[in-house]
């Protein structure tokens, strides 16, 4: 039974695991850029600090989360152009969210951030488990 559960919802959990992962260092970065001494403008930020998860997140979502059986040249690219594609239209919602929450709202960064990660993260499972990595 425990093996039943384990591989019905592995998917998810190793999403959980990396996804966080994921989204520490896109927050690690967002916040380095935007302090004092680098004074990064935070939409700037926030696009520099995707990018770097972002090589990170194809890696592990590929090879650890989904199971990726795309083994042509073919396959592959198309699975790269999926990947970044999705996730450039999860960065158009992440810079809306930024801008609403710090310029329209006058939200703290870090907090806006924090709240933007959870919906981005969640939008990036949708797209990852029914447009990308499907087998």
């Amino acid at each position: 039974m425990l093996q039943r559960i384990y591989s019905q919802y592995k998917n998810v959990v190793a999403y959980l695991i990396f996804g966080g992962l994921t989204t520490a260092m896109n927050f690690i970065l967002f916040g380095l850029l935007t302090l004092p001494a680098i004074n990064c403008p935070y939409l700037i930020s926030n696009v520099l600090a995707w990018f770097g998860s972002i090589l990170f997140a194809y890696t592990t979502n590929r090879r650890w989360v989904f199971d990726s059986q795309a083994n042509t040249f073919q396959a592959r690219f198309r699975e790269v152009v999926s990947f970044f594609g999705y996730r450039v239209l999860s960065l158009g919602v992440d810079e809306l969210i930024m801008f609403i929450g710090i310029s329209l709202l006058a939200g703290n960064g870090l907090i806006v951030k924090l709240i933007d990660q959870i919906i981005i993260v969640l939008i990036n499972w949708i797209f990852s488990k029914y447009f990308i990595f499907k087998n």
